[in-house]
């Protein structure tokens, strides 16, 4: 195991969408820990070494909320960008009056969580990449609030507040919660099998999900 690391991150609202509602956005009860390795990434990543989350405490009560707003209801297709890729003239651009569709969203509100991961060094690391050159790369722009872009939670309007942990971490609202299933949640994509989703059961004691490595038996 390589260095690990406690970030908090916090927001007003998050939306970590169930792959299988296909219409209207709806949310899981937590941050999956694709998203909670896509905000450490944000903050430091480099080719030389891999997150890995170890464990997600959730600080606030899981509350939703739900709301509609217009969004575009298709997308410019892969053949005609190609196509004008390939020198055909072709319209390439959407209007929000000719393909307006209103969209239902039950997202999560006030969330806060802890973070706990650590990073692997990869095939790709030089000379010139150590593990505790890239610890303590994290460390200084975790402090600092340096990222190479705003992360966030699930949907680019969705920003995350993030600092880094030091000291003990901060009590759960679930601390005093023996276990609550929250059920089957995306693990991660596993991009070296063709872009697989991997779900694990996420079970919650006293506030805490233990993330189970990404090929565990017993992923889905």
């Amino acid at each position: 195991m390589g260095y690990g690391v406690k970030l908090k991150v916090w927001g007003d609202f998050a939306c970590f969408t169930r792959p299988e509602m296909k219409v209207e956005r709806v949310s899981y009860d937590i941050i999956t820990p694709s998203a909670a390795r896509g905000i450490l990434e944000a903050i430091h990543w480099k080719p030389a070494i891999k997150w890995v989350i170890d464990r997600i405490t959730v600080l606030n009560e899981i509350r939703f909320d739900s709301f509609r707003r217009n969004e575009l209801s298709g997308r410019i297709s892969a053949a005609v960008v190609k196509r004008a890729m390939n020198g055909t003239e072709v319209l390439l651009r959407q209007t929000i009056e000719d393909n307006r569709q209103q969209r239902a969203t039950l997202l999560l509100r006030d969330v806060a969580y802890i973070i706990e991961a650590h990073f692997e060094m990869t095939e790709k690391a030089g000379d010139n990449d150590s593990a505790e050159k890239h610890y303590n790369m994290f460390l200084r722009r975790a402090r600092e609030g340096q990222c190479f872009h705003r992360p966030y939670f699930g949907c680019r309007e969705f920003p995350v507040s993030f600092q880094l942990l030091e000291n003990e971490v901060p009590p759960s609202y679930y601390q005093d919660v023996k276990e609550k299933d929250l059920g089957w949640t995306l693990l991660d994509i596993d991009f070296e099998n063709n872009m697989t989703p991997l779900f694990f059961r996420a079970i919650m004691r006293h506030g805490v999900i233990e993330v189970p490595p990404l090929h565990e038996e017993g992923n889905a």
